[in-house]
Formats: C-alpha cells, structure tokens, sequence
C-alpha cells in the first residue's frame, strides 16, 4: 500500500494502480525499459492492472512484468469497460493512469487520476477529469514509487 498525507487535502491511500496501455505506458505498442521497471517495483507493493485494447497486438510481450495483470478490453464502450474494472478494483483507492478518450471515467473515479501527456498527446475529457498531469510514464508511476512527490502537487 501506498499511503501519504496531503496537507489541507487528507490521507491519501492507495492499493491499485489502474492504467491504460497504448499512449500511456506504451508508444506505439511498445514500452520502455524504465516504464517495466518502475512497473516491477509498484507492483510489489500495489496490484497493478493494465487495461487495453491492444490496438498493435503487443501487450503480452511488452508487459511481461511479474505481479502486473493485464485485462483486454472489446471493441466499443471501452471508457465504460475501464470504469467496470476501476469499480471493482475500489476507485477509492485506485490510482489510474490514461490518456485518451476511453480513460476519462476511470481517471475521474480514482483517488488519484494522472494523465500522461506523451508523444500521443492527451484528450481535453481526460484532461480536465485528472488531478496530476505529467509528460511520460516515468514520471506518473514515480509519483507513485516516491510519493512525497505527490504533497508538492496535491497540498492546498
């Protein structure tokens, strides 16, 4: 568990880490080295679900990563599918992590919703939905692995 107190805001806990894979974690269906790494230490000490469409066909091998599970979505209504996980996972201690259109309910209903504005750019529903916005998926899972880093953004 992830636990740190926001000054002005309250505790904030979390327990899963709900992210999305294209444009988020991934570029073009693949994913950095640093981005499977980070994922690695998170999940041992969250669970750590990936959800996706798997538009390139990639996700199996470039999300080997111990303790992370992935859940593919079907075509159509994928922003509802992320909130169906995202409820039964507890939004109220779910960090969740997208960018596009299909992620913007499930970044509205977490305790903690980061976008990642990467070379996919970010949709305007999503953006104006999350909490913390950041330019890479190092960045949102650092936040994560460190999260003082979350006071500076988050305190009144």
């Amino acid at each position: 568990m992830i636990r740190v107190e926001i000054p002005g805001a309250g505790t904030l806990e979390v327990r899963t880490v709900l992210a999305d894979f294209n444009g988020t974690l991934a570029v073009d269906g693949r994913v950095e080295p640093e981005v499977r790494e980070r994922l690695a230490a998170l999940a041992a000490r969250v669970r750590v679900v990936v959800a996706t469409a798997d538009t390139f066909g990639t996700v199996g091998e470039e999300i080997s990563v111990p303790g992370v599970e992935v859940r593919r979505l079907t075509p159509g209504f994928q922003s509802a599918q992320k909130e169906k996980i995202l409820e039964r996972l507890g939004p109220e201690t779910a960090a969740a992590v997208g960018n596009g259109v299909n992620d913007h309910r499930m970044v509205a209903r977490a305790a903690l919703g980061i976008v990642v504005m990467g070379p996919e750019g970010a949709a305007w529903e999503t953006l104006r939905r999350a909490r913390i916005v950041v330019p890479r998926p190092q960045d949102a899972l650092d936040l994560l692995l460190h999260p003082k880093r979350l006071v500076a953004t988050l305190r009144d």
